[in-house]
């Protein structure tokens, strides 16, 4: 077993409203964010987590939400400082924020910059009003636009569009027109997503009219083709990029990395080198409990158990595009390769993947029944 590089994820619970498909942590405005308290929070968690840095430097940093772009420019260069004080950054380090495309975030970008950011990810889900309307978004798509512009002037080393279909009905045109008009923007980095509705959120209480399967089929394999027509490589199932604008701290999570999780119910995988084991942290989830000085921000941890680390090796790897040596699993599990051999042969008898010596990759089958792929190995 070795250590794997190491990432952040810094997690900012707060945005303008909830939008009825999402489910993650994040809670609506009800008044002033108390920022400055919060990144003081933040660095304090950090702190509590610096015995599983272990000597590694942070390879990404990723500021996520919730709407990070909520926060002032001082708030996360504050932030930023921070953390470079109590763990080093690596010289190539890729620090990314989310933002809300809203005319206020946008106009922070440059100073997002000057902190230290080098990437921004911008939420534009789509640039037809009436989809927007649909999911609860507070910006149009000039607003989207300009953010994008923005984005290509301030000297980012890349930033991506995130864009959603399968949206409440959405016809393939119009699923293709907002993509045709994101690539037009060229964006180094393009996140591709088709809308799920998941548990827990208002799309789930009162679900809406999404496309017939054939339709969402066409959309995608259409909007595959213009995305690769336009020079972006399919490197991961939602995300496509120009060569060498790959977001690193996503291919992190991918490879089975290790990532420190701060901020409110920001979860983290870490590799013990001493104790050969693999360790998951979530932190207490609500505002209000984290930022409790009466309790720890630590809301649970636990082992993974050795029977259940080749799903969780393969759950994540087999998302790439890209073809990877076995050795690694048995490097970053600490596991034997003989534990997974019957696995992987079953998945090439399947056409689920091929091998070329201790060199395997996920088939085009394989990318599109990854579902079934994965239960071969659980």
């Amino acid at each position: 077993m070795k250590l794997p590089p190491l990432s952040l994820y810094v997690h900012i619970p707060w945005c303008v409203q909830k939008c009825p498909y999402c489910d993650f942590n994040s809670h609506g405005l009800k008044s002033d964010i108390p920022e400055s308290a919060y990144v003081q929070h933040l660095l304090d968690d950090l702190k509590t987590d610096l015995g599983y840095v272990q000597g590694r430097e942070l390879t990404s940093i990723f500021i996520g939400g919730g709407t990070p772009s909520l926060f002032t420019e001082k708030a996360i260069s504050d932030l930023l400082a921070g953390i470079e004080r109590l763990i080093p950054f690596a010289n190539n380090i890729e620090i990314t924020l989310e933002a809300n495309p809203g005319t206020v975030e946008t106009e922070r970008f440059i100073g997002y910059h000057a902190a230290g950011v080098n990437r921004i990810s911008i939420g534009v889900q789509s640039l037809q009003q009436d989809k927007l309307i649909s999911l609860g978004r507070i910006h149009d798509a000039d607003e989207a636009i300009n953010a994008a512009k923005l984005a290509k002037t301030i000297g980012l080393n890349s930033f991506n569009m995130d864009l959603m279909h399968g949206l409440p009905d959405q016809s393939i045109d119009d699923a293709l027109s907002d993509l045709k008009q994101v690539i037009a923007l060229n964006p180094p980095h393009i996140s591709w997503y088709q809308l799920t509705i998941e548990p827990n959120t208002q799309f789930a209480s009162k679900p809406p009219v999404l496309p017939e399967d054939e339709t969402l089929w066409q959309i995608q394999e259409q909007g595959h083709q213009l995305l690769s027509d336009a020079g972006y490589e399919q490197y991961e199932i939602s995300g496509y990029a120009k060569p060498g604008f790959q977001c690193q701290h996503n291919l992190n999570y991918w490879r089975f990395g290790d990532y420190l999780g701060i901020g409110c119910g920001a979860h983290g995988k870490i590799t013990d080198l001493t104790s050969k084991q693999i360790t998951r942290t979530v932190k207490v989830k609500h505002p209000k409990g984290y930022m409790d000085l009466t309790r720890p921000y630590l809301f649970d941890s636990w082992q993974v158990n050795a029977d259940e680390l080749p799903f969780e090796y393969f759950m994540n790897r087999l998302r790439l595009q890209e073809a990877f040596d076995i050795n690694e699993f048995a490097q970053l599990t600490g596991l034997p390769i003989d534990q997974v051999s019957s696995n992987l042969n079953q998945a090439v008898d399947a056409g689920l993947m091929q091998q070329n010596d201790n060199i395997w990759q996920v088939t085009a089958k394989g990318h599109r029944f990854l579902n079934d792929l994965l239960q071969l190995f659980v």
